[in-house]
């Protein structure tokens, strides 16, 4: 079957693999959408970190069940799904303790092991979630928008808090529309105005900010009554944007760290105590932030589809990627396979 594999940093190509075999514990599912997300585009610049060349990328998938065991996890062929491309080990420590989305062992899709640019795939059944009532566009952001919010449910806010999310890529806005919906008062930076426009115009966030701008610490503390946020949740993977959070939150507050930056960080330790702050890293989400997600998209909550504005064919991947994650306007980028 034809695959597309990225060879080294900028370089696709069309190669041919035999199909998938299905084993026991296994689905055979078509793929039919793709998610670009930000750490394919890491990937085709070279600066992902965990990384090795070639590799088939995609683990935004939306897929169709084509084959699986009967009476099998309830799964059923036919059936439309999200996947969860954590591939973890059950028996690891971090599993036992609910926390499969950071096993010691843990392979991604896409990253640590070939994705789903490609027609078939055979997938563990529990790493499926069915979601027929959804179009493949929509089961293409779930994972997407996971990491977003498995990012709020580690920084614990409640709805009496400000966060102020650095970085409005579909990875803060995941964020963004669940920090929301929780009822808590949201601040968005970001150094592109099309981004910001997008929340506000689209995602309905009242209060945006440009983080170049030379009064930004001045504007985000007038916003937050001469005081600062008690949460901040950094969506860039930059190395200025993550340091700068240090002093961007409130005294005893919290700083997430959602990006993923391929090098170090450093940080003034005086302030770090004096202010008492907790730093949290986000890797991935869970099984149940996923069945969260799913829930909110079929209720309505959770809107995606103004998400997606710009579209490729998997076989245009080699000639056309480079051109549509150059876009200026582009928010989310979509491949159908």
């Amino acid at each position: 079957m034809k695959t597309i594999q990225l060879q080294t940093p900028g370089a696709f190509q069309e190669i041919e693999e035999a199909e998938p075999v299905r084993n026991s514990g296994k689905a055979l599912v078509r793929v039919h959408r793709i998610g670009v997300c930000g750490t394919d585009i890491h990937a085709y610049h070279g600066r992902q970190p965990f990384f090795d060349y070639p590799r088939i990328l995609g683990h935004e998938l939306g897929v169709e069940v084509l084959e699986v065991d009967d009476n099998e996890a309830g799964i059923q062929v036919g059936d439309k799904c999200s996947v969860e491309p954590y591939l973890n080990d059950s028996d690891s420590a971090a599993s036992r303790i609910g926390k499969s989305n950071c096993c010691e062992s843990l392979e991604v899709l896409g990253v640590h092991i070939d994705g789903g640019m490609r027609p078939l795939l055979a997938l563990p059944i529990d790493k499926l979630h069915i979601a027929n009532d959804l179009s493949y566009d929509q089961l293409a952001l779930i994972e997407t928008i996971c990491i977003g919010a498995h990012g709020i449910e580690r920084s614990q806010l409640t709805a009496e808090e400000t966060i102020l999310v650095l970085g409005s890529g579909p990875i803060g806005l995941g964020a963004i529309q669940f920090a929301l919906a929780q009822g808590s008062r949201v601040i968005v930076a970001d150094i592109n105005e099309q981004r910001l426009a997008f929340c506000r115009d689209v995602i309905k966030v009242h209060h945006t900010l440009k983080a170049d701008d030379p009064d930004f610490e001045a504007q985000l503390s007038e916003l937050c009554g001469g005081g600062l946020p008690q949460v901040v949740l950094d969506a860039t993977g930059n190395r200025f944007s993550m340091q700068r959070t240090f002093t961007l939150t409130a005294h005893g507050g919290r700083i997430v760290f959602l990006g993923l930056l391929k090098g170090d960080i450093s940080f003034d330790d005086p302030n770090f105590h004096r202010r008492e702050l907790t730093l949290l890293a986000s890797r991935n989400a869970t099984p149940d932030t996923f069945k969260k997600v799913i829930a909110a998209v079929k209720d309505g909550s959770l809107d995606t589809k103004p998400w997606i504005t710009h579209r490729l064919s998997l076989d245009a991947v080699p000639i056309d990627f480079e051109n549509t994650i150059s876009q200026p306007g582009l928010i989310k980028a979509v491949i159908e396979a």
